[in-house]
């Protein structure tokens, strides 16, 4: 029980001398640095958020609904990039919403003819409504340089 105690003893008079900067030195000043921050990232915090905003803008179609065929939702720094079935000549309606900061590049790739298109990370949807549908479509949404948060797809049939 001493040793134990004797421990505690010299390792609280270390801690204590450990945060006494500059015992024992002359009174001449000391250079002090200040930390610097990098740029800052999105927390998990602010990712969820970033990705509730960017899905509440899809709000149209539910997991539930008929027409609801695929979604997901991604850090702008991952991207999308899915290759999903769809059923050969229906309609569907792609939409993409980004939630953060700077601009992000759609490219849809309906029977080998890419539609590009770029788009603000405002929270606010872009549509892309899908024609005579192959029957695999290929989505690829990737952030341009500088640009940060959460993007949101889904897929839905528009039955016409």
């Amino acid at each position: 029980m001493t040793r134990a105690v004797l421990c505690v003893g010299l390792l609280s008079a270390v801690m204590v001398t450990g945060c006494t900067g500059n015992s024992g030195s002359t009174d001449a000043p000391t250079k002090q640095t200040t930390p610097t921050t990098a740029a800052s990232q999105p927390t998990g915090t602010n990712d969820k958020m970033l990705g509730e905003q960017a899905e509440a803008a899809l709000d149209t179609v539910t997991i539930d609904d008929p027409e609801f065929v695929e979604s997901g939702l991604e850090s702008l720094a991952d991207g999308i990039h899915t290759d999903s079935p769809l059923t050969r000549g229906k309609s569907y309606r792609l939409g993409v919403a980004c939630a953060g900061q700077g601009k992000a590049k759609l490219s849809v790739h309906v029977e080998g003819k890419p539609v590009v298109r770029s788009f603000d990370c405002d929270g606010t949807a872009v549509h892309q409504r899908i024609t005579d549908a192959p029957s695999r479509l290929r989505v690829d949404v990737d952030g341009e340089p500088g640009s940060s948060g959460m993007v949101a797809w889904r897929i839905s049939e528009t039955g016409t």
